[in-house]
């Protein structure tokens, strides 16, 4: 395995959305993942977020495969999981029986409203845990109902980034120790923590509580989306005066005098309007060959088919293919220990695994081809 984390051992209970993320993120910076799923699980190669596992299948009704896992525990580093409070304890999976097996391990729990907390139980998504941050409120059109920015904000930033840096840090805290930890990682907390710089904001008087009229939410007609000519959009993000000032003359209205209150609110609702009508005067390639690459601050907004495509990110290589699906790349980038090119999944016994593990090998010697279901 190559990458930073080469070495690092983990065990990861399946689920969905972030756990999953967290998994992939330190399969694909070197750590060897291994998968706990349901027999007669597939592997499926368009689940981007399950590349790089090994996989077992395992009924964790059963003892003898409770068993297996706590002696694959001994062995581990990390232990991810995405139940709601109590399930693993239940399956006799909980922290102080993994860590009574392995006291330097560090336990991973994911989940929306936190391990206590008066939601800590209730059924939830994203949308729900976004919601009590304050992060869903803010993010949409003035006068319209808040907008769902997909999944980014819980599943991905607020929770599996956030599970990830607590991982890393516990494990930096238990090579001083000796002594492993549980990480608790609540969407609900990753979110509020992302909305940090807003709630200064706020403080300081710079934010309001009405949506799209902000800096950053779509409120400045310096930093949104517009429609071209032919349909399709560009974003501009052009807040310093320098940056706005160059945006200003390669747009052709330096001269209009009704641009120079930038940073006047009141001035925001109008000059969007006539930002507008210069931007649906030119296709949006016209305005790519006129602004991209300089310091206007400017992009075209990508589709899924496009994205892969642009030149920068093909210089990059920030997408590859793997098994007919393009997706992303692992990042960040490493100068001395670079992550690989993605695997797939693939599937391998329980004594396969405790083998390499012990020998210290790599993930391929104890595998048989992905494209058989998990058994």
């Amino acid at each position: 395995m190559a990458g930073p984390l080469a070495g690092l051992k983990v065990i990861e209970m399946a689920g969905i959305g972030p756990g999953p993320f967290c998994a992939m993120v330190l399969s694909d910076l070197g750590a060897d993942v291994v998968r706990i799923v349901r027999p007669g699980t597939p592997l499926d190669p368009n689940d981007v977020l399950a590349r790089g596992r090994t996989v077992l299948a395992l009924d964790l009704r059963r003892p003898d495969a409770v068993d297996e896992v706590l002696a694959l525990v001994a062995q581990a580093d990390v232990l991810i999981e995405g139940f709601r409070p109590g399930v693993m304890e239940r399956l006799g999976l909980g922290p102080s029986v993994c860590m009574a097996r392995q006291p330097r391990l560090v336990y991973g729990r994911m989940t929306g409203w936190g391990q206590h907390g008066p939601l800590s139980h209730a059924a939830g998504h994203d949308i729900n845990y976004i919601a009590i941050s304050g992060a869903l409120h803010a993010v949409g059109r003035s006068g319209d109902s808040p907008l769902p920015p997909l999944n980014y904000v819980g599943d991905f930033g607020g929770g599996a980034m956030l599970l990830a840096v607590g991982i890393l840090s516990a494990l930096h805290e238990t090579a001083r120790s000796g002594q492993g930890q549980v990480v608790d990682a609540a969407m609900t907390d990753g979110a509020a923590l992302m909305s940090a710089m807003m709630y200064g904001m706020k403080a300081a008087g710079q934010w309001s509580n009405q949506r799209g009229e902000n800096l950053l939410d779509g409120g400045a007609f310096f930093y949104d989306t517009y429609a071209c000519a032919d349909g399709r959009y560009v974003a501009v993000g052009a807040i310093e005066p320098q940056f706005y000032a160059l945006l200003r003359e390669r747009c052709c209205i330096a001269d209009d005098p009704a641009f120079d209150p930038q940073m006047d609110p009141s001035s925001w609702p109008l000059l969007k309007l006539r930002l507008a009508e210069v931007f649906r005067t030119r296709t949006r390639d016209a305005w790519c060959a006129l602004l991209e690459g300089c310091d206007a601050c400017f992009a075209p907004v990508l589709d899924w088919d496009e994205a892969p495509t642009h030149p920068h990110n093909r210089a990059r290589q920030t997408f590859v293919e793997l098994d007919g699906v393009v997706q992303p790349a692992p990042a960040p980038r490493f100068q001395r220990t670079p992550a690989a090119v993605p695997r797939s999944s693939v599937i391998a016994t329980i004594d396969a695994v405790r083998r390499r593990w012990q020998a210290g090998a790599g993930a391929e010697s104890a595998t048989v081809p992905a494209t058989h279901p998990v058994a």
